[in-house]
């Protein structure tokens, strides 16, 4: 066990990402491979957990697109990972908010916590 520990902490690049957690709204941008091209692409919206620690940490991040809920998953040490931006920081009372799933309309919403 510990020479699996010793091998991701040596040799998996860790990127250098701001401080959030759960409730708070984020932009992740990252690269897409399309062929020969490559383009970067964003996703934007509320993240509900975090889970994992070191190397294997990831987060879930959840968005409105339109009426349908999407949800994504990304490794914190992912490669095409370019940068992370915190838009808002949330106010919730738990560290994973897969509740906030089920609500709608004005309940749907996180209050801003002010710094």
């Amino acid at each position: 066990m510990d020479l699996i520990k010793f091998v991701q902490d040596e040799f998996v690049k860790k990127n250098e990402l701001p401080e959030f957690k759960a409730g708070d709204t984020i932009t992740v941008y990252y690269e897409i491979r399309e062929g020969d091209k490559v383009r970067t692409q964003f996703f934007r919206g509320v993240v509900l957990q975090r889970r994992g620690s070191g190397t294997s940490e990831t987060f879930t991040i959840r968005k409105m697109s339109g009426t349908i809920g999407v949800e994504r998953i990304f490794p914190v040490n992912l490669p095409t990972l370019q940068k992370i931006e915190v838009n808002k920081r949330g106010v919730v009372r738990r560290a994973r908010i897969f509740y906030f799933r089920n609500l709608t309309g004005k309940k749907a919403r996180i209050k801003e916590r002010r710094s």
